[in-house]
């Protein structure tokens, strides 16, 4: 099948972007496209505007500091899974990369723009709402922050306005004494997992005081979830607030049986982590 047919626009300038995007209500935003081109062509999405961004200056940065990792919205995968600077910033971030669908994939794919198509099987929208990160939008009305926490309204939907552009997605250092993990099982490698999960761990001494997970593949949204005060079965504390779904790929009580599985494993090697940064 070939997509229904569409204006196309490649803006020089974010302003002349912003402005297309304002004034035609049925346009949508291409970067990597490993997730619209095939809705285009599957005729799930008809916009009537495809905007291309791909020759926009200054947006295919990642650059790391004391606070954290930022990504450009026009930074590949694959470029942000190469810097060394980003995986030592925020480790979780290269861990959930690594994982992403397959290199050509990744070649192309944009770390931003997976954020924002807000698929709850992906990797990153689920990395940056565990590590209470956060995305900048721009519009013809101006800039501003969507916190993570408030950034995933729906399948398949965010928070963005029609006429916003998500240009930077920040994603916090791990601090001193706190440790991460991700694993996640799918039928086949570079397949959507069928559940992932990632730890965030913070030690004092040799004691976690705080423990959170985040789950993908299981709800219909990214889901994060506190253990800190159920150590002794967080698998169980877990459970207790997801809904696991069923699909075509899996059962509910499969993905349950995962997240059993998985939960105590991910925290026992985020736990590892933070001690072996502690011992370092």
């Amino acid at each position: 099948m070939k997509p229904a047919p569409f204006a196309y626009l490649r803006p020089s300038t974010l302003e002349e972007a912003l402005a297309a995007l304002a004034g035609e209500q049925g346009a949508k935003v291409l970067a990597g496209g490993q997730s619209l081109v095939p809705l285009l062509s599957m005729r799930l999405a008809a916009p009537s505007m495809l905007i291309d961004i791909n020759a926009l200056p200054d947006l295919g940065h990642v650059t790391c500091d004391e606070a954290g990792v930022r990504v450009g919205a026009l930074a590949r995968h694959a470029h942000v899974l190469a810097s060394p600077e980003a995986a030592t910033t925020q480790p979780l971030v290269a861990m959930a990369l690594a994982n992403v669908a397959h290199p050509t994939i990744r070649n192309r794919g944009t770390t931003v723009g997976s954020i924002v198509h807000a698929d709850a099987a992906a990797e990153m929208p689920m990395v940056l709402r565990l590590l209470e990160g956060s995305v900048d939008v721009a519009s013809v009305r101006g800039r501003r922050t969507i916190p993570a926490a408030e950034l995933f309204a729906g399948p398949l939907e965010s928070t963005l306005a029609h006429d916003e552009i998500a240009v930077e997605a920040f994603f916090p250092a791990l601090a001193p004494g706190a440790g991460v993990a991700f694993q996640e099982i799918s039928r086949r490698h570079g397949d959507y997992a069928l559940v992932g999960v990632a730890a965030h761990v913070e030690l004092e001494g040799d004691e976690v005081v705080r423990a959170r997970l985040g789950y993908l593949s299981v709800s219909d949204v990214p889901v994060v979830v506190d253990v800190s005060d159920s150590l002794a079965d967080p698998a169980g504390a877990a459970l207790a607030e997801l809904e696991p779904v069923d699909d075509i790929h899996a059962t509910a009580d499969y993905r349950a049986h995962l997240v059993r599985v998985l939960t105590p494993r991910v925290l026992a090697a985020a736990t590892d982590h933070a001690r072996q940064r502690m011992n370092a």
